[in-house]
């Protein structure tokens, strides 16, 4: 299995705290970038800049990432341009949340 696909499984298991919807799912994940050497760099945001749970998502996700045998390194870039909107949103998360 190609890391890539590794990252994507586990960022899965990621929830916000807050809603009942893992963070990929959720369109927090902007970016994943793999290097050569397999560091991995996160660029990501969070629904609202002012969340109280932010530590709490953010270590969740490092920690998560860094467990994967093959993952060297984890940078996370937090982010909000361009804000997270509902629309940022995979349809089984709308799903879920009853938007559909």
């Amino acid at each position: 299995m190609q890391i890539e696909t590794k990252i994507v499984e586990v960022l899965k298991t990621v929830y916000d705290p807050e809603i009942p919807v893992n963070v990929y799912d959720l369109g927090l994940i902007y970016d994943v970038l793999v290097n050569d050497d397999n560091s991995v760099v996160i660029t990501m945001t969070l629904t609202a800049p002012n969340c109280p749970l932010a530590d709490v998502i953010l270590n969740d996700v490092k920690n998560s990432v860094e467990n994967i045998p093959e993952v060297t390194k984890v940078d996370l870039n937090l982010v909000f341009d361009p804000p997270w909107s509902k629309e940022s949103m995979t349809e089984e998360a709308l799903l879920e949340l009853g938007f559909l």
